[in-house]
């Protein structure tokens, strides 16, 4: 910048040669020019335009750049190049060698860098004016492009017009197999070389030499195309998804023997582009095309792959390293071995997200050396780091699949993965691994703030922080270590520990590892171990179903032992095995029905069923039985126990009583009834259930005829304290306390002295019932009931009354209705007053729901006994009190009741009432019973008129029976106004009712008659069939006139509704002639 002395710059470059890197250094000097020229230029300048005085060549002295490049921390080994004409094969020559020996004298083409001094065929008398041009405008990159661009196309139609080479060299050679290519390349070369010496720094001329070099030495590429774009912050996992699936593939390419010598150009042409442009993540990810090539050379492919792809995270920013990373696993990933170990290693240090897929990796089938001990450490130190929340896998398992895979390596790999039994049974907790429980005191116990130089350290302003917890080293999740792990101690702490609900799968997967070990005695006594612990019935399964599969395994292979014995001796040992062994299978399968019973008793020794269950399967096994009811009755917590404890109790004190479960011993009586004395001590959870242990101890005694020992027992459990007023459903008191209000002890109590005691303890009994106001219905029937039997009718009335008093209705109705029923019968009209006096009582607070049995009763009563008069006033009370569907049919019985005293005309008012009371549905059915009553009386206007009233609440659609009779009324009595005066009322009544909801219901109710008719109708117009789909029915009456049936007077007044119809109009239609208009 403003500097005035002559530039000098050094171009530095890198070969491979014998396996090291040489540096040639050229240094050019330009005196009075401020631009760069490289050497090859100078050479070309004098051959064409002759010597030049004002530019000289010379080499530099090595000395003060290699010192630099030292100084810098480059290892250089100096060499003077100088320019001199290599004697090589002519790249033209149409000569095709196939041995391997002459093919490799072609190459390097492109070292030394081909210019016009060493390679005479460079240029032509045709490029001439391009050179001129160029060296006239050296620093224009625009010349050099064109001029690049433009020989880049003439060199492919050259190649296009070449003669193809032999199949074996052009898989040899690749894109270098035919002359014209090879000359093609040395062109390429030569101008890129001198475009790169004079703008070193430019990346587009880099990456487009370094396509060009890699299209002739890797051959052509293909690069499947990706849908979408690619995430700019992808995790790992994705990332390497996506590059296998957009992986490159090459058609052919340059034998990487024969062509080693142009590898190692490749190699330093790629050296020399990071040393110019190290930061250009592109050129590093070109670079690292090379290694993935399958004909890359050895040498380069290995170890210098893995040194430049460390470079390239030395190099390149933090930020860049994913995609470095991505290439770098894969190419680990291909070369297998330590190689991907430690790659994996260094990554996983940083980003444990594809911790998986590495396991995956080492216990790949096409790894040539599996390592199941990294990989079932790598799983285990997931798995507990997910059971911490401190780590999620990307595939989304949870912590148990990751110990359940680690589970499955362990005993895939038993032998390579666990310890012996010897060792793992001296192996002793790790005092290096610290327990969740103590690391959480010692967590809690540290100070939160830290100590300094000056003092304690205090948080001002902040609520405090709790100091992050550093994991201790535990070396069983250590991949790098070689010690193997205590399959059995991992299993039972990270895993039937925590994971409780899959003890099934790791009690087996457990016994599975020391069955491949050889260790059949230690896989028998796991499996023991896991289905006596098991709280499942599933987990259970899964052991017992191993546990069988194991044994037979044994049983196949002692028997294939057995066809073939080296002796006698041998022969009978291992038949003595075999017998031990299926006497084994045998005695587990016939002992599954108990470990099954057991696991549901451990899973709940609360549940009574179970128990009752396990009792059951001992049989005949009087011994086992009494045993298993003592253990139960110790086991069952009552305040826990499932329904029906009490029955244990009852069923122990029977299987005393009936000499045991075969009936063959003594009955032990004394026994029974302590147990049973024992059982009323109970706490249980409900009262009934001490209820019935008093119950089945007195029919113990009824069944020993002991009656007077079994009203003892009753008298004993309804014993009532002082203090009468407590709470039943008060949970807070023993059942003991609460048992004197069971009406369930109480109905027994009073059926035994009912059955045995006299009339006085019996009425005593029922008395304590209805005191302590735990009386229902049925107790208060019963007690009446006694009572009559016994001829004790009026107390047994007074009963009813009490009933009625301590019920509301609807309870009460029923004690009314057998209270008058029986009153009635028993006394008639004797005491009518005071009968009057009950009815009055009872309907006096009865629901209108409930009165009308009353009421007939009552009516009946004043019919029998009494006057019509006051019937009559009770039908007149009763049509005005009952609930409105129970109206109609209590008008009816009463018109029939007031015909049958008064006669016809009598009906009059009660009809009218009727009309005005009754709902709109029933009015019209009223109507046309009282329209018939005037017909049978002569009035025909009357009946006229009812018909009228009657017809604004009958829709045609919906009631033509009414329609019906009213038109045969006036078939039968009218004339022809009042004919034309019922069309009218029908049209107006017709649209009234039409309307769209209206019409729907009618519709609706219609189609629920076609429904039910058996005779398909008629096709019609498909059109108006599908309008009808459509809409459900037309919305409107059509208004068209047609000419009406003559009408047929056969004086039935029943319509018949299952009468098809043959018109093709609406159905509800009001048919008339103009005439009758």
């Amino acid at each position: 910048m403003g500097r005035s002395r002559d530039i000098s710059r050094d171009t530095c470059t890198r070969s491979l040669q014998s396996g090291e890197l040489v540096l040639t250094v050229i240094h050019v000097q330009s005196v009075g020019v401020r631009r760069r020229i490289p050497l090859h230029l100078v050479e070309r300048k004098k051959m064409v335009n002759g010597p030049s005085s004002s530019t000289e060549t010379n080499h530099c002295s090595i000395s003060s750049t290699t010192s630099s490049l030292r100084e810098a921390g480059i290892a250089v080994r100096p060499k003077v190049w100088k320019p001199q004409v290599v004697q090589t094969l002519h790249p033209t020559s149409n000569r095709y060698m196939d041995d391997v020996g002459s093919l490799g004298a072609l190459f390097p083409l492109t070292w030394p860098i081909p210019s016009p001094t060493t390679h005479k065929h460079l240029l032509q008398l045709s490029d001439l004016s391009r050179e001129e041009d160029l060296q006239r405008n050296a620093g224009s990159f625009r010349h050099w492009w064109t001029a690049i661009t433009s020989t880049k196309d003439a060199i492919v139609a050259q190649q296009k017009k070449a003669n193809p080479a032999s199949p074996y060299v052009d898989k040899t050679l690749g894109m270098l197999s035919t002359p014209e290519a090879r000359l093609g390349l040395q062109k390429l070369v030569y101008l890129y070389e001198s475009a790169l010496a004079c703008f070193p720094t430019s990346f587009k001329l880099w990456k487009a030499y370094l396509q060009m070099r890699c299209l002739y030495v890797l051959g052509k590429s293909t690069k499947p195309k990706r849908a979408g774009g690619r995430k700019k912050l992808a995790e790992m996992r994705e990332a390497l998804e996506d590059e296998l699936e957009t992986a490159e593939t090459w058609d052919s390419g340059l034998d990487g023997v024969i062509g080693w010598e142009e590898w190692k150009a490749l190699v330093a042409t790629f050296e020399r582009a990071i040393t110019w442009l190290p930061t250009m993540p592109r050129l590093w990810l070109m670079y690292f095309t090379l290694f993935q090539h399958p004909q890359c050379p050895a040498q380069l492919s290995h170890t210098h792959a893995r040194r430049t792809f460390d470079r390239a995270l030395r190099t390149l920013p933090p930020s860049l390293h994913s995609r470095i990373w991505t290439i770098y696993l894969l190419w680990s990933e291909a070369k297998g071995g330590s190689t991907t170990a430690r790659v994996y290693r260094r990554y996983l240090a940083i980003d444990p997200s594809i911790t998986e897929r590495y396991a995956a990796i080492l216990l790949s089938p096409d790894n040539p050396q599996p390592r199941p001990l990294e990989a079932a450490k790598l799983l285990l130190g997931l798995a507990r780091k997910a059971a911490k929340g401190k780590y999620v896998s990307p595939e989304g398992k949870s912590p148990y699949q990751l110990l359940g895979e680690w589970l499955d390596v362990v005993q895939q790999y038993s032998e390579d993965v666990g310890m012996d039994l010897k060792e793992a049974s001296s192996d002793l907790p790790s005092s290096s691994r610290v327990k969740e429980g103590e690391r959480g005191e010692q967590s809690s116990k540290q100070p939160l703030a830290q100590k300094g130089k000056m003092g304690p350290l205090m948080r001002m302003a902040a609520p405090p922080q709790p100091v992050e917890e550093k994991e201790s080293y535990d070396e069983e999740v250590d991949p790098t270590s070689s010690r193997k792990m205590n399959v059995e101690k991992i299993v039972r702490e990270d895993g039937l520990e925590v994971y409780k609900d899959q003890a099934g799968r790791l009690w087996a997967g457990l016994a599975t590892y020391w069955s491949k070990r050889g260790e059949f005695d230690k896989a028998k006594e796991t499996f023991e171990s896991g289905i006596s612990s098991v709280l499942t019935v599933r987990d259970f399964t899964q052991v017992f179903d191993a546990y069988t599969e194991f044994l037979e395994s044994l049983n196949t292979a002692l028997m294939s032992a057995l066809e073939s014995p080296e002796d006698e001796e041998t022969a009978a040992e291992i038949e003595a095995d075999l017998d031990v062994q299926m006497q084994a299978f045998e005695a587990l399968i016939d002992r599954r029905p108990f470990l099954v019973n057991d696991v549901l008793l451990r899973r709940n020794p609360h549940d009574v069923q179970e128990w009752e269950k396990r009792i059951a399967l001992w049989g005949d096994n009087d011994e086992k039985v009494a045993e298993t009811y003592t253990r139960a009755l110790e086991t069952i917590s009552p305040k826990k126990s499932s329904a029906n404890f009490h029955r244990l109790y009852i069923n122990f004190a029977k299987f005393y009583e009936e000499g045991g479960t075969t009936g063959q011993s003594e009955p032990d009586l004394a026994s029974a009834r302590k147990l049973l004395e024992k059982a009323t001590k109970v706490n249980f959870r409900l009262v009934d259930e001490l209820a019935e242990v008093w119950i089945e101890w007195a029919e113990l005694e009824i069944r020993r005829d002991n009656y007077d020992e079994a009203i003892r027992v009753m008298q004993r459990a309804a014993y009532v304290p002082k203090d009468s007023k407590i709470n039943y459903h008060d949970q807070s008191l023993p059942v003991q306390a609460r048992l004197f209000k069971s009406l369930k002890l109480w109905s027994f109590y009073v059926d035994l002295e009912e059955s045995i005691g006299t009339v006085e303890t019996t009425k005593n009994v029922y008395d304590k019932i209805l005191e302590l106001r735990i009386a229902n219905a049925q107790i208060i029937v019963n007690y009446a009931t006694f009572l009559e039997d016994n001829q004790y009718f009026e107390e047994s009335f007074k009963v009813y009354e009490r009933g009625v008093e301590l019920f509301n209705y609807p309870i009460s109705f029923e004690i009314w209705n057998i209270y008058l029923s029986k009153f009635v019968k028993r006394y008639g009209g004797s005491k009518l007053e005071r009968t009057r006096d009950l009815f009055e009582q009872a309907l006096e607070k009865c629901p209108q729901k409930y009165c009308k049995p009353l009421f007939l009763m009552y009516a009946k009563l004043e019919e029998d006994f009494g006057l019509a008069k006051r019937a009559m006033a009770i039908y007149e009370r009763a049509v005005g009190v009952v609930a409105d569907q129970d109206k109609f049919e209590m008008f009816t019985i009463y018109i029939a009741k007031v015909t049958e005293n008064y006669g016809l005309p009598a009906t009059r008012p009660i009809f009218e009432r009727a009309l005005e009371v009754l709902p709109d549905k029933q009015t019209a059915r009223m109507c046309l019973r009282f329209a018939s009553m005037e017909r049978k009386l002569g009035e025909i206007d009357r009946a006229r008129a009812i018909y009228a009233h009657a017809s604004q609440f009958c829709d045609p659609r919906l009631y033509p029976d009414f329609w019906k009779e009213w038109n045969q009324f006036e078939v039968e009595t009218g004339s022809e106004d009042t004919f034309k005066e019922y069309l009218r009322i029908k049209r107006s009544v017709q649209s009234q009712y039409n309307t769209e909801a209206s019409f729907l219901t009618a519709h609706a109710l219609g189609g629920q008659k076609d429904a039910q008719a058996t005779s398909a109708p008629a096709p019609g117009d498909a059109m108006a069939e599908a309008e009808k789909q459509a809409t459900k029915g037309p919305s409107f009456v059509r208004a068209t006139t047609t000419v009406s049936k003559p009408v047929e007077t056969n004086g039935d007044h029943e319509m018949d509704e299952d009468a098809p119809n043959t018109g093709d109009g609406n159905d509800e239609e009001i048919r008339m002639s103009d005439d009758e208009e």
